[in-house]
């Protein structure tokens, strides 16, 4: 598993097509089947532990929660973080307060850099 992230001040403006005041951050490229889902979470809800079907880039857009990669280990996720499975990877996702995500899955997904300028490296990502 490894910690995405999305949030605005990693965003680059947008300058095609008249665009005004808006902004994108490159999450990924896929490739294959894919799927597109929202994942709604209520309070003290959990996806139990199983393996990816796909490669999943699994986004929080809402609220706050955790995934849980291979290890067991749960990070804490919120609105702007996510996570990235490879496929057949173990894990587990949940919210003690409530979430929404969206998740992606594709045949290949190439994950996408993204530096961490908060953390003094560039930790990836995804």
């Amino acid at each position: 598993m490894r910690l995405v992230e999305f949030t605005p001040h990693l965003a680059e403006p947008i300058s095609l097509f008249e665009s005004v005041a808006s902004s994108s951050v490159a999450v990924g490229h896929g490739s294959g089947d894919v799927h597109v889902y929202a994942v709604h979470f209520r309070a003290a809800a959990q996806i139990g532990v199983h393996p990816t079907g796909f490669c999943q880039l699994f986004l929080v857009v809402q609220g706050s929660g955790w995934a849980a990669g291979e290890d067991g280990q749960r990070i804490n996720l919120s609105a702007g973080q996510g996570v990235f499975f490879e496929k057949g990877e173990m894990h587990s996702k949940g919210s003690e307060t409530g979430m929404v995500a969206i998740m992606v899955q594709a045949t290949h997904i190439q994950p996408t850099m993204v530096p961490r300028p908060d953390r003094g490296h560039s930790a990836g990502a995804v």
